[in-house]
């Protein structure tokens, strides 16, 4: 996966939002599944007229289920292709794709643009409500219903003890030969005005199910069946806790991917490459 493009290609960047409740996910499946990618993958096709599929690569691979607000992708044209579609890929591609995905933005990419490793941050929301009424019926696709009151501020407090670099083995799907030590930047809760409970969580990048089983932790905390120390204690341990329960993936948006400025796309694209250790980790 190289940051430039080959020699007679473009390197096109791609910003896009979806509705991921009837997509299994964003990457390509085998079986023939609806995905994000294969819908964007097979519009373009079609919209530039091209025998071949050119290949997306996407800032994160979102589960099925789970939505975009923010999410950025690249794409390899050729040059012939670029030129000629360019002015109009936009609107053709508005007309061509399904009303549950919609691409905002094509553009040429600076040098050393990789949609995956130039990223040095991706931001996601999960929306929760404690209404003992449930969810507002035309928030239902976004928002989870918890059936227990919950105190926003220990769950706060449990969050301050998850913030910074650690291994969060105890809240990822393992993936051989995938680490999973991650910097994570930021992660609160806030009330919002409609009652809804938005949680903002903020990484250099994601392990698999990372984001929902920090949530499934954090409201154990909120409701009463654990105390604050726990979510703690349980990546202190290192391992999967049966009692961390992924949520559902309908309460989670990406919503936005941070990259820094272009004369630095490269350097980051090449550092977020390496294997990631802890520092003082030994290895024997």
């Amino acid at each position: 996966m190289s940051d430039e493009a080959e020699p007679g290609f473009v390197r096109v960047r791609l910003d896009l939002s979806y509705d991921g409740r009837d997509f299994s996910g964003w990457a390509k499946q085998r079986d023939g599944q609806r995905t994000v990618q294969g819908e964007i993958e097979a519009a373009l096709r079609t919209v530039t007229r091209s025998r071949e599929t050119y290949e997306l690569t996407v800032a994160g691979r979102t589960d099925s289920g789970v939505h975009a607000r923010g999410q950025v992708a690249h794409v390899d044209l050729p040059e012939s292709v670029w030129e000629e579609h360019r002015e109009k890929l936009l609107r053709r591609l508005a007309g061509r794709l399904s009303h549950d995905v919609r691409v905002w933005k094509v553009a040429e990419a600076p040098a050393g643009f990789n949609a995956r490793f130039s990223a040095v941050w991706r931001r996601y929301a999960y929306r929760v409500t404690d209404h003992p009424g449930g969810v507002d019926p035309l928030l239902r696709g976004h928002v989870l219903w918890h059936d227990w009151e919950l105190d926003l501020d220990a769950m706060n407090a449990a969050a301050e003890r998850l913030i910074g670099e650690h291994d969060f083995a105890a809240y990822c799907k393992r993936r051989e030969g995938a680490t999973t030590i991650r910097t994570l930047q930021e992660l609160r809760w806030e009330r919002r005005a409609d009652g809804i409970l938005e949680a903002t969580v903020r990484a250099d990048a994601f392990c698999h199910n990372m984001v929902r089983s920090l949530v499934g932790a954090m409201l154990f905390v909120g409701d009463g069946h654990r105390p604050v120390e726990w979510p703690g204690k349980v990546l202190e341990a290192g391992v999967r806790d049966s009692a961390v329960h992924v949520v559902r993936p309908h309460g989670l948006t990406l919503e936005e991917v941070g990259y820094p400025a272009d004369e630095l796309l490269a350097a980051r694209s090449k550092e977020a490459r390496n294997k990631r250790t802890l520092p003082g980790a030994g290895c024997c």
